[in-house]
């Protein structure tokens, strides 16, 4: 079987993490388009795996969670009517838990914004936390139980809710249409245990979502870069984190998430990421499900 060498599989998945479009990779890499698909699904395979092995027993004070909007294929409200629409087509979310100090990602799911996926979200969170955190989220109601089911009352847990200024009498000027809306004020309130109102806040994980949206094209609002199939689109999740987390240095804090948490000792690239696909094909083949709208799982 021909491989691509190690060096240029890095270079597709060093353009693939820093906002490129598969079509513009498989462009300036000089590969076939499909070259660039498989590449993308075999390391998000890789990288799901070696996350849900070794992102465990992190030990954080303060866990900020958020949802990202995306969708596959249409937006939702032209799925109905759309002839050839994948099984998963649609809007999609990515759930997101980011450890305040490290900013590390702890935990990450795919799936719809419903409350089965924040249950399971959550449970995913507790199991690989290895102490007693100060939780926040946003206000959505769903939260309330799936922190409850997974933490039962070992948690510090509170809302941040935000209220936003709309348009005068619901208007929105063309110049504003596609910008965020203004906050007028913020609640933070105690939901469980007792946690430290001072430090109640959601900043820090909406802002880890400016740089989601700029590192995966398929994130970039208003492109035509959005996924076609769900597996690519949980794929090239799965090896944005990966990188993010071990590969990427934050500018804060002078290494990468996983070094401030303890989960490594040095800065890793993309050829380590190649060796972990390379490692995953030698290992016996395993049924691979996906979940509709839910985290790759192997």
């Amino acid at each position: 079987m021909n491989r691509l060498a190690t060096a240029k599989r890095a270079q597709i998945l060093g353009m693939l993490v820093e906002g490129m479009s598969m079509r513009a990779t498989s462009r300036v890499a000089g590969v076939a388009y499909n070259t660039v698909v498989k590449l993308l699904l075999d390391a998000g395979r890789a990288a799901a795996i070696y996350h849900d092995e070794n992102v465990r027993s992190v030990s954080s004070s303060r866990i900020e969670c958020d949802e990202v909007w995306g969708f596959v294929y249409a937006k939702e409200k032209n799925v109905a009517r759309a002839k050839t629409a994948p099984d998963g087509a649609g809007s999609v979310w990515c759930w997101k838990a980011l450890d305040v100090d490290s900013k590390l990602i702890v935990s990450w799911m795919i799936g719809g914004r419903d409350a089965d996926t924040a249950v399971d979200f959550m449970v995913d969170l507790r199991s690989r936390l290895e102490n007693r955190v100060q939780l926040t989220t946003d206000g959505y109601p769903a939260y309330i139980e799936a922190v409850e089911a997974a933490f039962g009352g070992e948690v510090d847990y509170a809302m941040l809710v935000k209220s936003f200024r709309k348009g005068w009498r619901g208007a929105i000027a063309p110049e504003a249409r596609y910008s965020p809306s203004a906050p007028v004020s913020a609640k933070r309130t105690a939901i469980q245990g007792m946690p430290d109102i001072s430090k109640v806040s959601t900043s820090y994980v909406e802002r880890s979502n400016l740089t989601l949206r700029m590192g995966t094209r398929r994130m970039t609002r208003l492109t035509n870069a959005f996924s076609k199939r769900l597996r690519n689109h949980m794929s090239a999740m799965a090896l944005y984190f990966l990188h993010y987390n071990f590969c990427r240095m934050h500018r804060t804090i002078k290494c990468t998430p996983a070094m401030a948490a303890g989960l490594d000792t040095t800065v890793r690239d993309c050829d380590w990421i190649v060796g972990l696909i390379d490692a995953q094909a030698q290992k016996p083949r395993r049924p691979r499900t996906y979940r509709k709208r839910g985290h790759i799982s192997n």
